[in-house]
């Protein structure tokens, strides 16, 4: 770590930075609610039900949560991916981010996302910001959030102790883990209420 550029955020110096990406980096929301009240309403939930549970986790993750005994699960979580990946209208990065992104090391950050990697990489692509160096995605991990399995392996990549990493995070699953993995935590907007020692931010400016 001696030669790099180490980051800094609200005054404080870390060895890396791990970040979520839906609701973190960009704001994808108006899709994620677009898809989710689509599926729900051809299953029968309430879409209320579902989009309360869904931010932050894997696809199969959330299915198993509604799935009734007929429901295909593998090709439920394609179809929806299929349908996010089709979608980009209304997605933005958040206030700031950019700016924050292009001044780090490329080798001292990461993202730490639930999303499949082709879906991030869309996304990114989409609000104009860069597709990291060091990238965990849904495909990187046996245990999606809120296991702290991803800001781990993130950590392990960068080659930086977790506990001096920040993760920056939005969803409650994400929080947790997060939490979990040991990391500093920014909570980013106002889903989760943060824990003494917790950064609470809105954006990046």
């Amino acid at each position: 770590m001696s030669d790099r550029s180490p980051p800094t955020f609200r005054g404080k110096t870390y060895a890396a930075f791990l970040f979520d990406m839906d609701g973190t980096l960009l704001d994808s929301s108006p899709v994620v609610e677009r898809v989710w009240t689509a599926w729900a309403g051809r299953h029968g939930h309430d879409p209320a039900e579902v989009l309360a549970v869904c931010q932050g986790l894997q696809y199969r993750d959330t299915l198993r949560r509604f799935a009734g005994p007929d429901l295909d699960i593998e090709a439920e979580a394609a179809a929806l991916l299929q349908a996010e990946l089709d979608d980009v209208e209304g997605v933005v990065a958040l206030a700031g981010v950019k700016t924050l992104i292009e001044g780090l090391d490329p080798t001292c950050w990461a993202i730490v996302t639930s999303a499949p990697r082709a879906l991030a990489e869309t996304r990114l692509r989409a609000v104009g910001l860069p597709v990291p160096e060091h990238f965990i995605t849904g495909e990187s991990v046996r245990n999606g959030k809120p296991h702290p399995e991803g800001f781990l392996k993130g950590a392990e990549l960068l080659g930086a102790p977790i506990a001096d990493c920040l993760a920056f995070e939005d969803s409650p699953a994400g929080v947790a883990a997060a939490r979990a993995s040991g990391a500093h935590v920014a909570i980013v907007g106002p889903l989760v209420a943060p824990c003494d020692g917790d950064l609470a931010i809105v954006d990046y400016l």
